[in-house]
């Protein structure tokens, strides 16, 4: 895990053409999405579709996937859990205990505030160098750490997959949906944005799009 200072970020959503600042105390992040291997380890078990390399990021993984195997993986290690999850098909009752530390998922905030890395561009490196994207992933996933990090030393944060993160995408609108950050091997650069934010069901899975492990300091 990398340790992550505390700082200020300035979200975007460009849909309502909105900003708003956001106070993001210390954490730690992992330097790469999840992996299949890691993730066969701690669920005993691996999704049936997506990439079949053991250090590929596992896809084909919903946002209520992710926070049970963060609960599992805190089990594992001796560490207290982040989240109480309950009985709702929709994950509405899912509570994360920010005090705790276990690993949970980053907030939208964390992810977007550790993506730059103290920059504030598009993007915080040339999209080539740091990315597989649709111009030259040749229309696969790969390893994960295959590109250059970010300055904190964070792999993968653009392109390769989506990553889940905890936050609601607006629950006025879009009731129960979960954001999901940073572009996909299969995107066009204007998806592989460090502000690029997409939103899909909970129960959601699909072949480009996994997570990230976080813990609170």
């Amino acid at each position: 895990m990398r340790d992550i200072p505390a700082g200020t970020i300035v979200l975007r959503d460009e849909g309502t053409r909105t900003e708003w600042d956001v106070q993001v105390g210390a954490f730690r992040l992992a330097p790469c999405p999840v992996t299949r291997e890691l993730y066969l380890a701690v669920r005993d078990e691996e999704p049936t579709a997506g990439p079949a390399g053991a250090r590929t990021p596992v896809t084909e993984v919903s946002w209520l996937d992710a926070v049970r195997f963060c609960n599992r993986l805190s089990l594992m290690t001796g560490l207290a859990l982040c989240y109480t999850i309950g009985e709702d098909p929709d994950g509405l009752d899912v509570v994360c205990d920010w005090e705790a530390d276990g690993y949970r998922l980053p907030s939208e905030a964390e992810w977007e505030y550790a993506c730059r890395a103290g920059t504030s561009g598009v993007r915080h490196g040339e999209l080539d160098e740091i990315a597989w994207y649709r111009g030259n992933s040749g229309d696969a996933v790969h390893d994960v750490a295959g590109r250059m990090p970010n300055a904190w030393g964070l792999h993968d944060m653009i392109g390769n997959v989506w990553e889940w993160c905890w936050d609601l995408y607006d629950p006025r609108v879009y009731g129960a949906y979960r954001v999901f950050r940073g572009g996909g091997a299969y995107d066009h650069p204007r998806a592989c944005r460090a502000s690029c934010r997409r939103r899909s069901h909970p129960t959601f899975r699909i072949d480009d799009l996994g997570f990230r492990l976080a813990r609170s300091r």
